[in-house]
């Protein structure tokens, strides 16, 4: 039988080869250098009323891409069965022949592109999650981090549950089978109102494509229409490069459900008494610069963390550069505001392949290098600012220093268009511990001293509500998700005190026989 999609799946499958391939170098790169400055989260999509749903979910996820990069996956719903391919690696690595989009066929189909922050990266945790239940099939793509999972997971284990995966998400299932309430919709309610932390899901079943955000707000969801079809996406993204146009944010604690004929029903499963607070990194360093977020183009709002920062920090330089990518939409932003010429210092290669990928300390310290190369020409003898987003560990920025100080830069100064980092998050973004985390264990002049940089400066933290246009910010209800900042996690961290608890305990008992 011939596949009425197929031209459409053989498109999908030729652009994501090429996609695919010039993002494969970028990924490259960063695990020379030992991975991104934070480790991103998760990405999903999800898609119901059209025949060529795999091949959209492919591309959707694609867009994401860089919200992980491990492993991708989709499931998709024909009308009479499920089908499922997940895969370790790109995208583009997977999903870019006709006959793997042919084998999850259907007119509707979720996915999910992963980096792991709870469970190891292996096969059997790369989403969407699939499970038969007593009311049918039910797939499961989860952004976020569970904050009470484990413990959970350890009650569920002593009622009976066996558990497939190491992964948070699968609480979700267990918790949905294990239900008494009659529908799989009520069942999914019943589940959510037992977890904490941070979740934005796609689940698909036998009738609709469910879109679910905690009821904090802390991940991102948001639902498109596509010639009349819902689409649910991490960010906006996904929705332009298939398409689709944008309809609104999902609300938190808002769960919607999602019909094939484009019908859309709302419900309110958590009460909106207390405001949203979404994840701040989501604005600075997540999001794709071509992103939507709450009506704001991303770009634009890191182009006014720059120029807050240069009111906040100016720098007598002859001219301001980003570290890029990262940094370049917030130094545009200082230069325009301080009327500084705006350079490349740092030329960022795309085009290196695996014949640099050696396990060899020699290679792995020159990774910089690699990556970022000092534009001598237009930095010798120059007095320079460079502006990134953040610093986390330190290791970068020091190195970046050098090599300028090498290629002739007469001053290096540096400024981030952030607060300093000082908490660990819990909800779906990997940071380093705090320990780990340089701003937790030195003072900003001691960070200078440690990357050597001439002068260091970080925007404040109302600084950066204000360029938001929220500011400042209000003790009492802060409009986002900001601690690692300021250490005001917004939901309880059972698991975690739950681990300082036993920590403590174990100490004690020790102390106790040692005296």
């Amino acid at each position: 039988m011939v596949n009425p999609n197929a031209d459409f799946a053989a498109v999908a499958a030729r652009r994501l080869r090429k996609l695919g391939a010039r993002y494969r170098r970028t990924q490259e790169f960063d695990a020379l250098l030992g991975g991104p400055t934070l480790n991103e989260e998760c990405g999903v999509f999800g898609v119901i009323g059209t025949p060529d749903a795999a091949a959209l979910t492919a591309l959707g996820l694609h867009a994401l891409q860089h919200r992980g990069q491990e492993a991708a996956g989709i499931a998709s719903y024909d009308g009479e069965q499920f089908h499922s391919e997940r895969h370790l690696g790109l995208v583009s690595d997977n999903f870019s022949d006709q006959a793997t989009l042919d084998r999850v066929k259907g007119v509707a189909a979720i996915g999910h592109t992963r980096y792991s922050t709870q469970g190891a990266t292996i096969l059997r945790n790369v989403q969407p999650l699939y499970a038969d239940l007593d009311r049918g099939g039910i797939a499961l793509a989860h952004n976020g981090n569970l904050t009470n999972s484990k413990k959970l997971r350890a009650e569920l284990v002593q009622r009976g549950a066996i558990f497939h995966t190491t992964s948070d998400s699968e609480v979700f299932l267990q918790l949905t089978a294990r239900s008494h309430q009659l529908s799989m919709l009520d069942k999914l309610i019943d589940a959510l109102k037992q977890v904490e932390g941070a979740y934005a899901l796609v689940v698909l079943t036998k009738d609709a494509l469910i879109g679910v955000r905690d009821p904090v707000g802390i991940r991102p969801l948001i639902l498109g229409s596509l010639n009349g079809k819902p689409v649910l996406a991490s960010e906006t993204c996904a929705l332009d490069l298939i398409g689709a146009r944008f309809v609104r944010d999902i609300r938190p604690g808002e769960i919607v459900i999602c019909k094939a004929n484009g019908e859309v029903e709302s419900r309110q499963v958590f009460p909106s008494s207390d405001p949203a607070r979404p994840c701040i990194f989501e604005l600075i360093y997540f999001a794709r610069p071509n992103s939507i977020v709450d009506g704001n183009s991303v770009y634009e709002l890191r182009k006014k963390l720059g120029k807050r920062l240069a009111q906040e920090a100016p720098c007598e330089v002859d001219m301001v550069a980003p570290i890029p990518d990262s940094g370049v939409p917030a130094a545009i932003g200082y230069a325009q505001a301080s009327g500084l010429p705006f350079e490349q210092a740092l030329i960022r290669s795309h085009f290196i392949g695996r014949t640099f990928i050696e396990p060899e300390q020699r290679i792995r310290e020159a990774g910089v290098a690699r990556k970022h190369a000092p534009n001598r020409g237009a930095i010798e003898g120059k007095r320079i600012v460079l502006i990134d987003d953040s610093i986390v560990r330190g290791t970068t920025s020091r190195k970046i220093t050098q090599m300028l100080r090498n290629a002739g830069a007469r001053e290096v100064h540096m400024r981030i268009a952030c607060p300093p980092i000082l908490y660990p998050d819990f909800y779906g973004i990997d940071t380093p511990s705090k320990e780990e985390l340089i701003a937790s264990k030195m003072t900003v002049e001691e960070i200078r001293a440690e990357i050597g940089v001439d002068s260091l400066a970080f925007l404040s933290l109302d600084g950066l509500y204000e360029a938001f246009g929220k500011g400042p910010r209000d003790e009492t209800a802060p409009a986002f998700t900001d601690h690692c900042f300021t250490g005001d996690y917004p939901t309880r961290l059972t698991d975690q005190n739950e681990a300082q608890r036993s920590a403590m305990i174990q100490q004690l008992s020790f102390l106790a026989e040692s005296s």
